[in-house]
């Protein structure tokens, strides 16, 4: 797949071996039974719901559910438990921060907006979970405080970003920073890239 990738867009090379790195962090992640929590601001803030969108659901792939959750379904309502096994998809967990308008808009009224990853973090994380700060410059507040408050929590930290990294790049475990400068240009190359992630983690957890 990162194979694809790079025919696809040549200028990633220089970031292969980045993205190898993260998939791992994320592939022990989910053989661990973790969850990914996302962030990120702007055109950041709907690739994190894209991400979710890729993860939490079939991508390619039909992902249907084991005999043993069709079973149970069909025993806790025989009528709708039949059709919940027949469309019901596997499921990678991962949460987008930037969707709780209630509790972001609550947490900034109250005590403080640039801090409203870093709670949802601090509620959400456990150890062994992975936290993905997406940042073009790699220096959005926001961010790097949900990602010192991941550190705290024993979880993982990847950054997805452009430029020279910034500060996130600094603080992660593995960051993947496109060769661009520009924020649509960067943006433009995170997508193929978490693409390419989304299909290697279908790959290596679901057969059909």
């Amino acid at each position: 797949m990162l194979d694809e990738l790079i025919k696809r867009y040549p200028i990633l090379e220089r970031v292969r071996e980045d993205i190898d790195v993260v998939y791992g962090i994320l592939e022990r992640c989910y053989e661990n039974g973790g969850k990914l929590l996302i962030a990120g601001n702007g055109g950041s803030a709907a690739d994190a719901e894209h991400i979710v969108g890729e993860l939490m659901k079939g991508f390619v792939k039909r992902r249907p559910v084991t005999e043993e959750m069709k079973e149970a379904l069909e025993k806790a309502d025989p009528v709708r438990g039949k059709e919940l096994s027949e469309k019901l998809q596997g499921g990678l967990p991962a949460i987008a921060l930037v969707d709780h308008a209630a509790l972001s808009t609550a947490f900034a009224n109250d005590v403080d907006g640039m801090l409203s990853y870093a709670q949802q973090v601090n509620g959400y994380g456990k150890p062994g979970d992975v936290f993905l700060g997406i940042s073009t410059s790699g220096n959005a507040e926001n961010v790097m405080y949900a990602a010192v408050t991941a550190k705290a929590k024993g979880m993982k930290v990847v950054g997805l970003t452009g430029k020279d990294g910034g500060k996130l790049a600094g603080i992660a475990d593995a960051a993947v920073i496109v060769p661009e400068m520009e924020t649509y240009k960067i943006q433009e190359l995170h997508l193929p890239v978490y693409h390419a992630l989304c299909l290697m983690l279908e790959h290596r957890f679901y057969e059909q």
